[in-house]
């Protein structure tokens, strides 16, 4: 029992420091998805050149996508145009680090971390995708497809509509995407922090090489967002691993995983993958030895003592206030997951899946639409349904749907990211161009 209040504590303060900035960080993510155009950043990634790569990484150091929604966002980027180089750019640079992930970085583990974290990001980018560009025997230039415009077109939202729609993606959306696993990167810290006993890493205390090899094992792997890798590598710090390793941490964990090892080997092929780790796993090793070697300790680790004895005062009361309303955000995403059900919009719920969509009515559990007194006509629009296999966030249901609309015949788009099921409907479809438009971006479809 008093381990497991040492956990909680030891989180508790954890979260009480990073609230605010995560909170903060949220907002900035949520304005930029409402305020910058879908389709602004594919055009400047087109071409073989180093211009499209810098670009490529310039975009996607503040973008706040977690490493499972950069996968078809930058598979989307590729089917409108943006060259290999480009797309391994922004893979590798965008999970890494982003508005959030900044300022908890800054919150928790001081400035010059805050500061190097996104440059290592840029440079690492950079170098991936100039390794890839110059491994392209061709001057690649692709041109958009005419159904490319379903990607850049923006509705038209006024000033308060978007807004709103800053606040529904930076506290709901993103908070259901890397909400998991902030909370499991919380936990683990606190594990870490409490049980493992501070001789188990004796053998890498101050060993710059070791560490970073202990941390490349064990992040490359797994599935980890560039925030819930914070406070772990925070604890491994305190435990006795190097600031360098702690960085390798910050960049080979977010930015790599089995996920979008798999994904840029079936879509981008063998060589790039191969190109892609060596610039992840190289450019991490290169910053964290000039962290260690070039750099004062105490610059990384002033803070990180300051932070240590943080976690067991007081917490003042607007980071309470925050600590809350993080709380509330987390809660209310555990809501939706527990009530999320197949109700039709329209009110009436079904055995199978209803969809409406604006006068046409399809549900799957009835051969004809019987349920006129809630529709003004019939069902007239033939309906499909697929399973699609590898979302994981609303980045991944939202470009699966734009993916989907580019399609020929294709009238209204709608997927279920819970049961991975896309309902779409139009006359005329063509499975095998549904499939292709799916796993053009990553998914597998059935």
């Amino acid at each position: 029992m008093d381990s497991i209040m040492s956990v909680l504590e030891a989180v508790l303060g954890i979260v009480n420091e990073m609230s605010p900035y995560l909170l903060l960080g949220f907002l900035l993510a949520g304005i930029m998805h409402a305020f910058i155009p879908d389709g602004w950043y594919a055009r400047y990634l087109s071409g073989n050149t180093f211009r499209s790569v810098l670009n490529a990484a310039i975009f996607g150091v503040p973008l706040p996508l977690c490493s499972c929604g950069v996968i078809p966002t930058a598979m989307s980027l590729r089917r409108e145009g943006a060259s290999k180089g480009a797309v391994v750019s922004f893979l590798i640079a965008t999970p890494q680090t982003g508005v959030d992930s900044i300022f908890a970085t800054y919150s928790l583990m001081g400035l010059p971390f805050a500061v190097v974290r996104p440059i290592a990001a840029l440079f690492t980018a950079m170098i991936g995708g100039t390794f890839v560009n110059f491994g392209e025997h061709t001057t690649e230039e692709i041109a958009p497809s005419d159904a490319s415009r379903a990607y850049s077109e923006q509705p038209h939202l006024s000033f308060a509509d978007r807004c709103l729609e800053a606040l529904k993606f930076g506290f709901v959306e993103m908070m259901e995407d890397i909400g998991k696993w902030l909370v499991v990167g919380l936990i683990v810290a606190g594990l870490i922090t409490v049980l493992v006993p501070d001789e188990f890493f004796e053998i890498f205390k101050d060993n710059t090489f070791l560490s970073m090899l202990l941390v490349l094992c064990v992040s490359v792997p797994m599935y980890i967002c560039a925030t819930g890798s914070i406070p772990i590598a925070v604890a491994l710090m305190i435990k006795g691993l190097t600031p360098g390793a702690a960085l390798v941490m910050l960049m080979a964990g977010p930015a790599c995983n089995v996920a979008s090892i798999l994904v840029v080997n079936r879509v981008l092929g063998r060589k790039t993958l191969f190109l892609y780790l060596i610039a992840i796993i190289g450019g991490s090793i290169l910053f964290g030895i000039g962290i260690d070697y070039l750099l004062p300790r105490s610059w990384f680790t002033d803070h990180l003592s300051n932070t240590h004895a943080c976690c067991h005062d007081v917490a003042s009361w607007f980071e309470w206030l925050c600590t809350g309303v993080l709380a509330l955000l987390l809660l209310n995403v555990l809501r939706m997951k527990l009530i999320h059900k197949s109700t039709c919009s329209c009110g009436h719920e079904h055995e199978g899946h209803c969809h409406c969509h604006e006068s046409h009515c399809s549900c799957d559990s009835h051969s004809s639409c019987e349920i006129d007194s809630s529709h003004e006509s019939h069902c007239e629009v033939a309906t499909h349904t697929y399973t699609i296999k590898g979302m994981s966030c609303n980045h991944c249901k939202n470009n699966t749907e734009k993916a989907i609309r580019t399609v020929k015949g294709v009238e209204s788009v709608t997927v279920d990211l819970q049961s991975g099921i896309a309902t779409v409907q139009g006359d005329d479809i063509n499975d095998e161009s549904i499939k292709e438009a799916v796993e053009s971006i990553g998914f597998t479809i059935e």
